[in-house]
Order: C-alpha cells, then structure tokens, then sequence
C-alpha cells in the first residue's frame, strides 16, 4: 500500500519562478498556507544538486505528514527516499517505475488528453495528473487545455484520484473540484507569488 497523501492542495516547485528567494522558502511558505502534498519539478538540473534539494524538502516536509514526489527521476527520489515519483506520458514506464520505487512509494502519472488514458497502463498508478486544464506559460511544450468538459470526461472514465493542473488559480480551483478533481496542481500561482503562504491558503480556503 502506498503512503497516505491528499492532493486537495498540490504544490510543483519552479526554481526560475521562485528566483533567489529558492524554492525551500517558497516550499515552507506554502506548508504554512496549507499545502498537502509537493512535487519537486526541475527539468534541467544536475543530478546531484536535485538529491541535495529533495533531502532538503524531505527534511521540511516529512514531520508535517507531507509527502514529496520528485517528477520524472526514479534514482533522485530513491536517493532522498522521497515519498513518490510523478511520471509524464514519455518518462519512464509506469510499470517499470512502480519496480524501481515498490510497493509502498506514490506513483502518479500525466494524463494530458483523453486517449492517454486508453494507452497507459494503470494497473501501479496511484493519482493521475490532468491537465492542462486551461491554457498555461509554465510548461512551454504543454498540450491543448482539455477544458472543463475534458477533466469531466477523464474522471467518468476512471476511479484513480485526480489532481488538475493548467492555468488553475483560486477562482478557478471550485469549477475544477466541480467537474470531477480531488485537489488541484499548481506551479505559477505560488512559485512567483509575493506572499507564497497567502497564496497557498487562498487555494486551500
């Protein structure tokens, strides 16, 4: 059985968004607000500098009953005994992600348009990511929005929990929870946020 984890609030870190404040900072400014789980996302680092960093939010947030996935590197969560690993639909397969981390470790998979879902072995995923949602400047190389409608769609067709993600704030956050979301992913709207906690806690309200 994996850890327990709530992905009403679901906090992706950004380095470039967080600029020199570094995204512990923001990471800890986001617990207080009322964040329930984080992913560390960074695309471009170096190995070793994402261990550090992962040991450093494990650090921060494991006595709070907070889990970390690291996005994509099964060896860096691993390394920092993360809570989990998130993968996308060209990342490792889920199948051999869910051998590396076993049992007891969360494993959450992208799911970035509806066919996805048809095509992806679900059999070790334990959330899906959905998204974007709406149109997003954070990821580059995004998908199309899939909507509300799309969301719907995806949540008729599965029993997995669903976190949404995608151009998602906290006017955004009660239609998404609406159409089918357990909880809601977000990267910009806390990451480049003046007062991250108000931020957090704004999603959390």
């Amino acid at each position: 059985m994996p850890r327990p984890f709530d992905l009403s609030v679901y906090v992706i870190t950004d380095r470039g968004l967080a600029g020199p404040r570094g995204i512990l900072a923001v990471t800890e400014a986001a617990v207080r607000g009322g964040a329930s789980l984080v992913q560390l996302r960074e695309p471009h680092a170096p190995g070793r500098r994402l261990v550090e960093e992962a040991r450093a939010l494990v650090a921060l947030l494991r006595p709070l009953g907070i889990p970390l996935l690291v996005n994509d590197r099964v060896d860096v969560a691993l390394a920092a005994d993360a809570d989990g690993v998130h993968v996308g639909q060209s990342d490792m397969h889920p199948a051999d992600a869910r051998a590396l981390i076993g049992p007891d470790r969360i494993l959450g998979l992208s799911i970035t348009a509806f066919p996805d879902l048809a095509r992806s072995d679900l059999a070790g995923v334990d959330y899906l990511g959905v998204g974007p949602v709406f149109g997003t400047t954070t990821k580059p190389d995004a998908a199309p929005p899939l909507g509300l409608a799309g969301l719907a769609a995806v949540r008729a067709a599965t029993p997995l929990p669903i976190v949404a993600i995608g151009g998602i704030g906290p006017a955004q956050a009660g239609p998404v929870r609406a159409a089918g979301a357990d909880g809601v992913a977000i990267v910009s709207a806390v990451m480049a946020a003046d007062d991250p906690e108000a931020a957090t806690r704004a999603f959390r309200a």
